[in-house]
Formats: structure tokens, C-alpha cells, sequence
């Protein structure tokens, strides 16, 4: 290893795969901390939003060795957080090549560590491509580079981890599952949470030499088991057919069916579910002071913090970001579906707001009365609260307030108002409204939001979803039309005008 020239500081971090699921989250914590992070990617714009003020950002690909020089330049640790399963062609020769690549610029350019991570498996048995893959870019980095600690992990529970996700899209859409035999095969999981907190610890861990580090929770559990526990937590009952015949090729094809992994990415996943992926020693738990949860705790803890970072995102950023699945019946954010149309009107926020909060109880809600009645009374029919119980004061709103069967969840002066659906609903619902300032006066956003519970809740949501169209569409433009009245009582006057608008998912 080519030692850093004399005087030159390194404190630089580069880390890679920040546009990725644990390298974009692992950034965000890195930025937290106070660590000066380079990142290379083959997308800088991709990075736009998230990285802080201090964090660089540099165009290279980790299979063009010539574009690797540039940023390694005063780096110190480099995370390697990169692979090619999603790739077409020979994913293992080209996962040798971009290890071989970085590495070999690593060590060019005086870096003193490697931090990497791989997948837990047996290399004595027969791993599948995937994991076997995994292990062999580690030891191509370790023959490059001098000082690598590797991380082999099994099965990471979080919102938007790839077996997560397989395993939320299977327990919400199918109450009867068909389950091949790797739905049997045992696992050690680790929360995402913990995971990043091994990444981060590897900064500062006292060691001079490579080392490979086993990590995962203290349950050894079947995806079978996951499944039932996800829907445990989740309310739902869910039958689960063993049949041994399926083989990893028609698992993938199911899979691409009923979940949003499409066959090629999920062939290689099932593939490597044949390979048990557990702990053989305790390394890590000698090494680093991370306790790692259980695997019920980390599902618990993925449902939290997706309510969390669902809760804080703003719908006016979110929706015309780049990421997003649009489809027929909404938006897709993670589990929820998403319904959302903008307005601009010529007024102020505080007067374009005014009819918002006035929203609900003696003022209705601005389109189809009649149908938001009926809707209350088939509560009641289910045992729900109805629009019996109105609003508290008709022109002020706070916090934890009923508006008839809503609850205000959150509320901003005339900026923005959340409300929480106490109705009897499969799943659970929210109804928002902002008002952003624009050069015309004021915006005025729309969303209705829907987390469905099971196969049940998907088919009401696009059941209902039509009706969306006329009256959610209807309460936007009275909403507009009563913000252009200066009255007090142009809310009321204009109830139950019919109108329609256009829908603006992105505008």
C-alpha cells in the first residue's frame, strides 16, 4: 500500500452506492455525524437533494478505471456499497472488475481502508450465484488492498430493503400463499438500523488488517416466519401452502406478478434463498458494541420509521421528484397510494387557507354533501363514528380536533392541514392540504393518502378511486372558488356548487 504523502490531509470518506438503499441512508447519518463524505456516482444530479453543504459529489463508474483517480484524491476510508444483480449480461465478471478497479485506485492513491458489504453464506456449500458473487468481490478487494473489513449480512428488515419489500408485497396481497421450499430455509436478520450502525462503527475500528465480520440479529428464523410475523404485526391472517415442486425460475416469474420485483433481479434474489445465512462465529459481537435487535423489533422498528418518514415529506417536493411510479389510481410511495391535484388561485396563502380551515361540520365539504352523509351513515352502519360529531368551533382548528369522521393530525397557519380518517376503512387513510405561495398568488395541493391493509384494502382503494376523480376534484375547485370570496360565509354559500378539475400529479 502506497503511503499518503507527507502533510497531506485525509479526512475524507468516499463513499459509493449513495444513490442506492443503505448507501443513500448511510449518507444521510454520515452528514448527521459531522464526517466529510465524497461520493462517487455514475448520476451526481441523483444526489442533488440529499447530500449537505459539505459533501462533495463526483461523476465516475467503478467500471472505467480512469475515473476513479479524481476521487480518491485526500480520501481516507472508502465504503464500497456496490453491485451488479441488477445489471444485464455476466453480473459476476463485472462485479470482479469493478472490485479489482477500485481497489487497485485505492491503494494508488494511499487510502487507508476499505469498508465493504457483502452476503452471509456458507462458502463450503453450494452458494447460489448472487451470494457467491458477494463473497468473491470481498476477496478481490482484499487482494488489492491491504486493510478491507468486510461485512457478510443476511436478510436486512427495513422500508425499502429488497427482501422486505418481497416479503410486505406477498403478506399484503395474498391471504393464501403458495411457498416454495426456500420459504423454509433458516436466516439470521438484521435491522437496517443496525446494519448502518456496523457501517459507521468500521470508521474508527482499531484493526491494521483486513477482517471479515458475520452480522445479524439474534433470531434464526424462516422467511416463512417473517412473513407471519409482518402480518401479525400488520392484523392480517394469512394461510401459507407449502409446495415443493416451484422452482427458482417459476418463483421469480410469481414473484414478478405479485410483488414489484420484476423476474430478472427476482430469479437471482430466490436463488440465493436456498442458502441458509447464518452466523458461524461471534466476532462481531467482540468487535463492536452494536446489540442487534430481533427480528420482531426490526419489524416493528421498519413500520415506525416508515410512518415517521411518510408523515414528514412534503407532498410538493415528493411528487414532482423523479422517483416516484405513476399509475392508473394514484401514486406509489413505498406501501401507501397516493391521489393528488393542485389548484393555483389569485389570493394570499392566509386567504386561500381561510376555507380549509373551515372545512368539515356546519360548512360540509364542498362538493357532494349528500355523498359524504351517505359514506357517514354506512360508518355507523359498521360500527364507525358517522359525521355526527361535527367540529368543535367552525373557524378554528387545532391539533387532535374532530371534523366529523377526520382527526386533525397536524396543523400549520395557514399553510397546511393533515387529517387522519377514523372511519372504518381498510387500511388507513389521511386527507391534506397545503398552500405554497406562487408568482399568481397561491397553490393550493390536494392529497389524499391510503395505506391499504391487505388485498382487500388495494381492491376498495381503486374500487373507490373513480369517485375520487368527481369528488375530491369537486372540493379543490369550490376550496379555489371560496378562497376568491372575501365573505366569511363563501364556504357555505358555494357547498354544494358541482364543479371539476384537472388532475396535477406533478405539476
Amino acid at each position: 500500500m502506497v503511503d499518503p504523502p507527507v502533510g497531506e490531509n485525509r479526512s475524507l470518506t468516499l463513499l459509493t452506492g449513495a444513490t442506492g438503499y443503505v448507501g443513500g441512508r448511510l449518507l444521510t447519518l454520515l452528514q448527521h455525524k459531522g464526517v466529510r463524505v465524497r461520493c462517487l456516482t455514475r448520476r451526481p444530479e441523483a444526489l442533488d437533494d440529499r447530500r449537505s453543504s459539505t459533501t462533495e459529489v463526483v461523476a465516475g463508474d467503478v467500471l472505467d478505471r480512469d475515473t476513479l483517480p479524481q476521487a480518491f484524491a485526500g480520501v481516507d476510508t472508502a465504503y464500497y456499497l456496490v453491485h451488479s444483480m441488477g445489471a444485464h449480461g455476466n453480473f459476476e465478471e463485472q462485479d470482479l472488475i469493478a472490485a479489482t478497479n477500485f481497489a487497485e485506485a485505492a491503494t494508488a492513491a494511499g487510502v487507508r481502508r476499505i469498508i465493504y458489504l457483502g452476503g452471509l453464506g456458507n462458502p463450503d456449500h453450494e452458494l447460489s450465484k448472487h451470494l457467491r458473487s458477494r463473497q468473491e468481490t470481498g476477496d478481490a478487494l482484499r487482494a488489492h488492498h491491504s486493510q478491507v473489513i468486510e461485512f457478510r449480512a443476511s436478510i436486512v428488515i427495513g422500508s425499502g430493503s429488497l427482501s422486505f419489500e418481497m416479503i410486505r408485497a406477498l403478506v399484503e396481497r395474498l391471504p393464501i400463499m403458495i411457498c416454495p421450499r426456500w420459504v423454509h430455509v433458516k436466516a439470521q436478520p438484521i435491522a437496517i438500523e443496525d446494519l448502518l450502525n456496523y457501517l459507521q462503527a468500521a470508521l474508527d475500528l482499531p484493526t491494521f488488517g483486513s477482517q471479515v465480520f458475520e452480522i445479524g440479529g439474534p433470531n434464526q428464523v424462516s422467511y416463512g416466519q417473517i412473513m407471519q410475523e409482518y402480518a401479525r404485526q400488520r392484523g392480517l391472517i394469512r394461510w401459507m401452502i407449502p409446495v415443493p415442486f416451484l422452482t427458482p425460475y417459476l418463483s421469480s416469474l410469481w414473484l414478478g406478478l405479485v410483488t414489484p420485483l420484476y423476474a430478472r433481479v427476482g430469479r437471482k434474489l430466490v436463488e440465493s434463498l436456498r442458502n441458509p445465512t447464518l452466523l458461524s462465529n461471534n466476532l462481531a459481537s467482540t468487535s463492536f458494541s452494536v446489540r442487534p435487535r430481533t427480528y420482531q423489533e426490526a419489524i416493528a422498528r421498519a413500520l415506525v420509521n416508515e410512518d415517521n418518514e411518510f408523515a414528514a415529506t412534503r407532498w410538493s417536493d415528493a411528487l414532482s421528484s423523479g422517483g416516484e411510479i405513476r399509475s392508473w389510481g394514484g401514486t406509489r410511495f413505498g406501501s401507501r397510494l397516493v391521489d393528488s391535484r393542485t389548484i393555483v388561485v389569485p389570493v394570499p396563502p392566509e386567504q386561500a387557507f381561510r376555507p380549509i380551515r373551515r372545512i368539515g361540520g356546519r360548512t360540509g365539504w364542498y362538493y357532494g354533501n349528500w355523498l359524504w352523509n351517505i359514506r357517514g351513515f354506512i360508518d355507523l352502519l359498521l360500527g364507525g363514528v358517522g359525521v355526527r360529531r361535527g367540529r368543535r368551533d367552525e373557524d378554528t382548528v387545532r391539533v387532535g380536533d374532530a371534523l366529523d369522521f377526520w382527526r386533525v393530525e397536524s396543523f400549520d397557519q395557514d399553510r397546511r392541514l393533515r387529517l387522519y380518517a377514523e372511519m372504518k376503512v381498510p387500511g388507513r387513510a389521511w386527507l391534506e392540504f397545503e398552500v405554497t405561495p406562487c408568482q399568481a398568488g397561491s397553490t393550493i395541493r390536494q392529497t389524499a393518502i391510503f395505506d391499504p391493509l391487505g388485498l382487500f384494502g388495494i381492491l376498495y382503494w381503486y374500487g373507490i378511486y373513480p369517485l375520487h376523480q368527481f369528488v375530491f376534484a369537486g372540493m379543490l375547485r369550490n376550496i379555489a372558488r371560496a378562497a376568491e370570496v372575501s365573505t366569511a360565509s363563501a364556504g357555505k354559500t358555494i357547498a354544494n356548487t358541482p364543479a371539476t378539475t384537472d388532475r396535477d400529479l406533478g405539476k
